[in-house]
Formats: C-alpha cells, structure tokens, sequence
C-alpha cells in the first residue's frame, strides 16, 4: 500500500504543538531546547519548529523493555548537566 505522504515536505510543529505530542509543557520543550537536551529543531525565519521524525527519534532514544535495560540511549531531564555542551558561540568573558 503506497503512503499517502510519499512526496509530500515534512510536517513542522511549533513549541506548543510539539510539547503536545510529547505530553511535555511548552516550558519544558523550552527548556530542553535551551540546555540542548531535547530533541532537533529548526529556525524558520524567527520561528522555531520540529520535525514529527525529530520529535520520534528523541522519545525513542529514551525506550526500555524493563527498569534494567540500559536501552539504546538516554533522554536527560530538562536542566544543566555537569559536563558542558560544546558552544558554538564567541567564548564568554
């Protein structure tokens, strides 16, 4: 059976709309956003939106069959982490 979305551009979901499908709080996604801990996302003109296959593959990294299985990967809480994530930026002052 053909897809019926074969051909067709990704779908984009805005903060709001993406924290829904992760049954997370837009505050959180923000959040996760800010401390690169969440998933992909992409800036269109001065929006910010997700890809639904981004969004997928952030909450699957964090998939277990039971509490000892160390699963493929880990989906870390929405806060500062102590080792730091490379900035892309000009070094701060």
């Amino acid at each position: 059976m053909p897809d019926p979305n074969a051909g067709l551009p990704p779908r984009y979901l805005r903060t709001p709309e993406a924290a829904r499908f992760l049954s997370l709080s837009g505050r959180t996604l923000e959040k996760h956003r800010t401390y690169g801990t969440g998933p992909a996302y992409r800036k269109l003109g001065g929006r910010v939106v997700y890809a639904l296959e981004d969004l997928r593959a952030w909450a699957d990294r964090g998939a277990k069959t039971s509490t000892s299985d160390p699963g493929a990967g880990t989906v870390l809480p929405a806060r500062r982490h102590a080792s730091p994530i490379p900035y892309a930026g000009k070094a701060r002052c």
